[in-house]
């Protein structure tokens, strides 16, 4: 049998061929792996409504899209109306279902959450699930319109009282369940809660503001899941995994130089290779949603749609109360949840 020449090489055609074969296993393998965990639940939810929050792109407008394509009523709470209604608009095409509203809802706004939950609870009879996906990473130090660190107020906050004030309708169209997307982030890099300097004044570092408000977001599901305890609403959080999205905008300014080199490294095409598209990095958070199995799930972290670890040293009841009680003071809400 002819050698084949590969630069200057001569190889034998059958073992080239079982290499190459090789190699494209071994890339599939990654690829697999990379994907991650899977929703594989067939669940319906005609007659359902659903309210998320940041769904006008990446991973939170392909929960929505999954969920549209279930039957349920979707309303995809953005800041951002024109692109919110750009992303309703491909929705209802791409799943033919009609029911893709949209309402708008900045965060960074405690009076703008008033009014999105205001008019969601006029509008709708019951909510069946609530995704809080919405998020902002690694930015500039920046205020929200009450004056707290931006992170921490769009991405623990803002949801907090969204939360509050839609659970009364949440509560009454148990079973129920509301799903906080959370990070790995906070259990990174040493993330703590800065509890005499929550608003990071005295010394801001984006990549620990973040790290903050995603530990946030777990804290808040764990005494969220103890005081819905018996409702039949259940709460949890989850990591979507690593995914070029446009939360990722300000990450690179935020970062180290070695962190810098790597994370564009990763942004590049070869990058992109082991990153999770938007499809499955929404996963996680379709799996809480929808999966049946999960019905009585509750105050749980998951990430690749198993239960995961979280940050041993912080994620606790007492502080998830002290959270819970800062928080109700910050945004001015009554601390009981009843």
């Amino acid at each position: 049998m002819n050698k084949l020449d590969i630069f200057g090489w001569s190889v034998d055609p059958a073992i080239a061929a079982s290499v190459v074969v090789g190699v494209v296993v071994v890339l599939w393998l990654v690829r697999r792996w990379v994907a991650g965990g899977w929703c594989y639940s067939n669940a319906r939810l005609d007659g359902k409504t659903v309210v998320i929050t940041g769904a006008n792109t990446g991973i939170g407008k392909e929960t929505a899209k999954d969920m549209a394509r279930r039957g349920a009523r979707v309303i995809i709470a953005c800041r951002d109306l024109p692109k919110a209604e750009a992303a309703a608009s491909e929705i209802r095409t791409a799943t033919g279902n009609n029911k893709v509203t949209v309402r708008k809802l900045d965060l960074a706004s405690l009076a703008s959450v008033r009014e999105c939950a205001k008019k969601i609870k006029a509008e709708v009879k019951k909510l069946d699930i609530l995704i809080n996906n919405a998020g902002i990473m690694m930015c500039p130090p920046l205020k929200t319109e009450d004056g707290f660190e931006m992170q921490l107020g769009v991405n623990h906050l803002g949801h907090f009282l969204l939360t509050n004030l839609l659970l009364d309708i949440i509560k009454s169209s148990a079973p129920a369940r509301i799903v906080n997307v959370s990070s790995l982030a906070h259990d990174f890099n040493n993330a703590k809660m800065f509890w005499d300097d929550i608003n990071l004044e005295k010394n801001y570092d984006p990549v620990a503001a973040y790290g903050q408000s995603k530990l946030a977001n777990v804290l808040f599901t764990v005494e969220l899941a103890k005081r819905l305890k018996g409702t039949q609403v259940t709460a949890n959080s989850l990591h979507p995994g690593t995914i070029e999205t446009e939360l990722t905008r300000h990450t690179q300014k935020a970062m180290s130089l070695p962190w810098r080199i790597f994370f564009r490294i990763m942004c590049s095409p070869i990058g992109n290779f082991f990153r999770k598209t938007a499809v499955q990095g929404a996963q996680t958070t379709i799996h809480l949603a929808v999966s049946e199995e999960l019905k009585n799930t509750t105050g749980q972290y998951y990430s690749e749609c198993v239960p995961a670890k979280t940050n041993k040293q912080y994620v606790n009841s007492e502080n998830a109360r002290r959270l819970w009680e800062m928080s109700a003071e910050m945004v001015g809400l009554d601390k009981k949840v009843d």
